[in-house]
């Protein structure tokens, strides 16, 4: 959704004006009450959505699929929420963010208040675009939970809505455009126009600049230009690295900042393996990035993989907000359950002792 504001102007007298704008939220949540989980499986990708429901104007719903929604996500639960409709009169964009929770409906069951996700921040949304996670919770732990009984998928949305007041004539001034450094740096990229270094990665080729590399990054100035720089006729082939992860570090590296991720789950891995690639290139900005990225994300399945990863890479805020994570009442035992504890054991046995020591304090 554009910001409306008013722009300065320039009359015979000179002149300009200023206008503040106010951010407005509207919060409402929906059920979707499921009475058996077995009796909703039907085979991945078969889903069930939702009664519509309205918050802020715009018509939502949950879709639901018991046993994932592709192949990636076979064994698991998926649950996203869309977009139905966006309010009357708007431009359909709707800046929203959302929480997903299960609910027990029988107080034998187990706990499930470890199985919320709240999205990172605000997005922006366009009508049948989804929102969501397609690992929410292990198929298994579901029934394991559960123990037959029902439950429930709430999902909580906030949408905003920005809004220009209070325009005043500011004497004598004059509006500077937005500064577009980073605009222009992303065209290039994109056009590869006077691109004199190519990167294989695992079999793509990504075309790059080797000034813009060097000046952003100490790692690649010195491999490209010092004197232990590579002997290179123009490609550097790079083994250990996806596609799509190398892409998001040049993406940054020219933009200062990231391609928009669409799914929870993508976007955790995505900050996961970047973290990696930012400390490999010298890029600390992109690491608190990603450090933040985890910490908005982080849950029981994922917090043991972030440890070790904060651990290994000397993410100091990062491993301090899985120790406080962990001390809430609940989430300490479901992790020490989960297959990412099991790593950090043989990885950084070490770091046991301490959050043990941090559990105690």
């Amino acid at each position: 959704m554009p910001i409306s504001a008013s722009s300065a102007t320039t009359g015979d007298g000179g002149g300009g004006s200023t206008s503040t704008i106010a951010a407005e939220t509207t919060s409402g949540w929906h059920e979707l009450r499921v009475p058996g989980y077995a009796t909703t499986k039907g085979g991945v990708g078969k889903f069930i959505n939702s009664a519509t429901f309205v918050v802020g104007g715009h018509s939502w719903y949950i879709r639901y699929y018991p046993d994932g929604n592709n192949e990636k996500s076979a064994g698991w639960v998926s649950v996203y929420l869309y977009l139905d409709l966006p309010a009357a009169g708007g431009d359909g964009d709707v800046k929203a963010r959302y929480k997903l929770s299960l609910i027990d409906d029988d107080d034998a069951g187990e706990d499930l208040s470890s199985y919320t996700r709240t999205s990172a921040g605000y997005s922006f949304w366009g009508p049948g675009k989804p929102r969501g996670y397609h690992q929410f919770i292990k198929g298994t732990d579901m029934e394991s939970s559960l123990k037959g009984h029902g439950f429930r998928i709430r999902c909580d949305v906030t949408v905003m809505k920005e809004t220009c007041v209070d325009t005043t004539v500011v004497a004598g001034s004059l509006a500077v455009p937005p500064p577009e450094l980073h605009r222009h740096l992303g065209a290039l990229l994109d056009s590869e126009v006077g691109g004199d270094l190519t990167f294989d990665v695992g079999g793509e080729h990504l075309t790059a600049h080797r000034y813009v590399l060097a000046a952003r990054s100490p790692v690649l100035m010195a491999e490209l230009f010092g004197p232990m720089k590579e002997n290179t006729t123009g490609s550097i082939r790079i083994s250990d690295v996806e596609p799509r992860v190398f892409k998001a570090m040049l993406r940054f590296v020219y933009t200062d900042s990231l391609p928009e991720v669409d799914d929870e789950d993508s976007k955790v891995g995505m900050a996961q393996h970047l973290l990696v690639v930012a400390d490999r290139y010298g890029l600390p900005r992109l690491m608190v990035m990603c450090e933040a990225t985890l910490l908005e994300h982080i849950d029981t399945s994922v917090v043991a993989t972030t440890l070790t990863l904060a651990e290994q890479h000397g993410c100091h805020g990062l491993k301090e907000g899985c120790f406080w994570f962990m001390r809430t009442p609940g989430n300490t035992k479901a992790v020490m359950a989960s297959e990412g504890f099991q790593h950090l054991r043989t990885s950084c046995p070490f770091l046991i002792e301490e959050m043990l020591a941090k559990l105690a304090s």
